[in-house]
């Protein structure tokens, strides 16, 4: 599937739109359309009913080590600046950039990719930012416009090894920026903080600064104590908490993959540092089936664990939830969840703020008397077990998933082309979103097959019907098969078709969108009918 046909009908059918469009767009950041914020609704819906509403705390559910419990919170995106200090964020939260001095572009260090070539007795090293699928050809067409040579002499340009990261390379003075008609134009590899900074107040000064928060997990360990001073809730149990967050990405790219301003989907599951492991084992393949059972079950979803050298310096496990792309080369997948155990770094940092300069690069500041500074919210977060009386740090299991890039996902997964007669019996290329039935947008579709003799009334009330069950639209403009192609591209998977027949047996014609399947239903039996089928 080629990306540019989803974006296409995405903006077509109004999945998503780029944001203030009207006047140019903003990089990064996106618009969810009228079908495109019910999808991802019911993408936030399935997995908040899947992992907290409907868990059963009385039962221990297949591969968890006992029975536990889930509740949830809904935190400020604006929190005291402290939090990001203690979290590292401040000092850490980093990309490598690099300038280009000459068309004053600014590229993350780690996304340029580039390919030695020589020409005319010069060899220098081609950069490109566009998309996988159009490297090559943007390498090549680069490299002529640089030696000043025409198409048709092509075979003038010497290519020495693959295409590489920017990072590969010790030194700049050959390398060709991605918008520079010199070299040596680009600057060295510098920091560049992904926080959004604000000013909380009137006053306006350095000391009014405040954040975006850049992800919703450090709002969850810092109401912790709340939590278990205000329920029943005992370990293990897990808070969960689905958000915006904000990341001042150097180069957003591909659709709504990397974003300025995304949601979250995120559970801290808090147990015993004794069964922490299974617990991770346990979320790890959990989260994995979730995406299973819900379409992504093909050859292009993975579970990767992360090797020793890619753990943060606090972890003993992280797992990534992969998908390929169609944006990423062959081979390649992106991140669509991470699964880490946390250990007890997160409580530990908030409650004490003092990281341990072994393992942590960042400084950690000293007081006067030469030992470390608690920076730390200097509350005791500590958990007593009410049964046991031991009293320890609990430690963290985070399954972290994006709920954008999750749609995409899913997106991604449905597009499908096939062939089919229109209603001239012509063959005609049918463009057809297979969602699953339980996050599609629109659950059912309703068409009189005439404006006339009655068929308009009977759909209407089939139409009111099913709309007080679930999103529903009545559609009677057009032949039957235009409807039902409009149907198909918004992902609907029924159609309901309100013809001569009903008028006579009080019956309809149900259309499966994936497999096309035709039958009758009592009228009666509609809501129930297509109820079953979509739960």
């Amino acid at each position: 599937m080629e990306m540019e046909k989803l974006v296409s009908l995405c903006k077509r059918r109004g999945f998503m739109f780029q944001s203030s469009e009207i006047y140019g767009g903003i990089n990064g950041f996106w618009d969810y359309g009228p079908l495109g914020v019910e999808l991802k609704r019911n993408i936030k819906d399935a997995w908040w009913h899947d992992m907290i509403t409907a868990h059963d705390e009385l039962d221990v559910r297949p591969g968890a080590p006992s029975t536990y419990e889930m509740t949830g919170l809904d935190c400020t995106i604006i929190m005291h600046p402290q939090v990001w200090k203690v979290s590292g964020h401040q000092d850490l939260f980093s990309d490598m950039m690099v300038d280009c001095k000459e068309s004053k572009g600014r590229y993350r260090y780690d996304q340029l990719r580039g390919r030695w070539v020589e020409a005319k007795g010069q060899k220098v090293f081609v950069t490109t930012k566009v998309e996988a699928e159009e490297e090559d050809e943007d390498l090549q067409r680069r490299a002529l416009k640089f030696f000043n040579l025409r198409a048709k002499n092509v075979e003038e340009l010497s290519w020495d090894g693959d295409t590489v990261s920017l990072e590969t390379i010790s030194e700049f003075e050959n390398v060709l920026a991605p918008e520079a008609k010199s070299v040596g134009s680009l600057t060295e590899p510098r920091e560049f903080n992904l926080m959004f900074k604000t000013i909380v107040g009137a006053m306006g000064t350095e000391a009014d600064t405040a954040f975006l928060r850049p992800e919703t997990a450090q709002g969850i360990f810092v109401n912790f104590k709340n939590v278990v001073d205000s329920t029943r809730v005992k370990i293990p149990f897990g808070i969960a908490q689905v958000g915006k967050s904000f990341r001042n990405e150097i180069t957003p790219r591909n659709f709504t993959f990397r974003s300025r301003e995304f949601e979250q989907m995120e559970i801290e599951f808090f147990c015993h540092p004794d069964s922490s492991r299974k617990w991770y084992e346990y979320w790890r393949d959990r989260r994995m089936q979730w995406y299973k059972d819900l379409g992504l079950a093909g050859e292009r979803l993975q579970l990767r664990d992360h090797a020793p050298d890619e753990l943060s310096h606090y972890s003993t496990g992280t797992a990534d939830i992969e998908y390929a792309f169609p944006f990423l080369p062959e081979g390649e997948y992106g991140e669509l969840e991470g699964i880490a155990h946390r250990g007890d770094f997160d409580l530990r940092s908030h409650m004490e703020g003092k990281l341990d300069p072994n393992t942590c690069p960042l400084e950690v500041e000293k007081g006067e008397d030469g030992k470390p500074k608690y920076r730390g919210s200097g509350k005791d977060l500590t958990y007593r077990d009410p049964e046991t009386n031991e009293k320890y740090l609990p430690h963290v299991i985070e399954p972290s998933a994006g709920a954008d890039r999750a749609t995409l996902a899913f997106l991604c997964e449905a597009y499908q082309e096939d062939e089919q007669p229109d209603d001239k019996g012509k063959m005609q290329t049918r463009v057809v979103m297979k969602l699953h039935p339980r996050i599609a947008p629109v659950k059912a579709a309703v068409f009189p097959l005439v404006k006339k003799e009655g068929m308009p009334e009977i759909a209407k009330d089939v139409y009111r019907a099913l709309k007080a069950k679930f999103p529903a639209v009545y559609d009677e403009k057009g032949a039957v098969g235009r409807r039902y192609r409009r149907q198909d591209e918004a992902g609907t998977p029924y159609c309901i078709t309100i013809d001569g027949d009903t008028l006579t047996d009080k019956t309809v014609t149900i259309r499966d969108r994936d497999s096309l399947e035709q039958w009758r239903v009592k009228l009666d039996d509609v809501v129930e009918e297509i109820a079953g089928r979509v739960s």
